[in-house]
């Protein structure tokens, strides 16, 4: 077994976790990923979440992403989305809303590290449309964001086709500005996304998992932890 790319994406996940944080915030993510193959090379997806405010006060994120798949292979493949995010807030007991909407593409390849575990590499190109904080403002803009995925599920049984039982996720998510940087944290690196979870794969296509992602977010001159309990449901077909 070739342990070099699950021991690089375990050192990618430690790292957020022991760097400190000006400030720590706690919430809760609920998401539901979905996606269908219409033909040998062809596909559509859809993912949704929903995300608290820090202490889990209300649902401050509403997100909806479908997306067009094409795969060149049984291990590579290419997407073409869309992406809605509605923001809420409370500022002053005033309720707020902002809107976002993002074009986005990307590539998937993945590979074997053994004969039951998998490592899977995302890069995605984002193209982000901020909309206006509130109806007399005019802070809307738009930036260019890209994103480095990798994640394994690693079963707790040594079979060779993993189609029913328990494992651990492991996964890590890199971003950064390559666009308008000034509008967003001035900085190239925007944020990092560390993630472990239990799961139960109920059949070949199902999956639940419940876990902690590290949510380090850098701002112009401060960074923020944002510690995520996340409960995630995956249908494949």
């Amino acid at each position: 077994m070739n342990k070099k790319p699950l021991l690089l994406l375990v050192i990618t996940f430690l790292l957020p976790i022991i760097a400190s944080a000006q400030e720590n915030q706690f919430s809760g993510w609920a998401a539901y990923f979905y996606s269908q193959k219409v033909s040998p090379k062809w596909g559509v997806a859809f993912d949704g979440q929903l995300r608290t405010a820090n202490h889990y006060d209300y649902v401050n994120t509403v997100l909806l992403r479908p997306s067009v798949n094409y795969f060149f292979s049984k291990n590579t493949s290419a997407a073409l989305g869309y992406a809605y995010v509605a923001s809420y807030g409370r500022a002053g007991g005033e309720k707020t809303f902002r809107p976002e909407n993002r074009t986005w593409e990307q590539f998937i390849v993945s590979h074997p590290i053994s004969k039951n575990i998998g490592l899977a590499h995302r890069f995605r190109l984002e193209q982000i449309y901020k909309g206006n904080s509130s109806a007399v403002s005019n802070d809307h803009y738009f930036s260019q964001r890209l994103r480095y995925f990798a994640r394994s599920v690693i079963p707790f049984k040594a079979e060779e086709n993993f189609v029913k039982g328990a494992f651990v996720a492991l996964q890590n998510e890199v971003f950064v500005n390559v666009q308008n940087k000034n509008k967003t944290n001035t900085h190239f690196f925007d944020q990092n996304w560390a993630y472990v979870a239990l799961g139960y794969r109920i059949s070949k296509g199902i999956d639940a998992e419940f876990g902690y992602l590290n949510q380090y977010l850098k701002q112009a001159e401060t960074h923020t932890v944002n510690h995520i309990l996340q409960a995630a449901f995956y249908t494949r077909f």
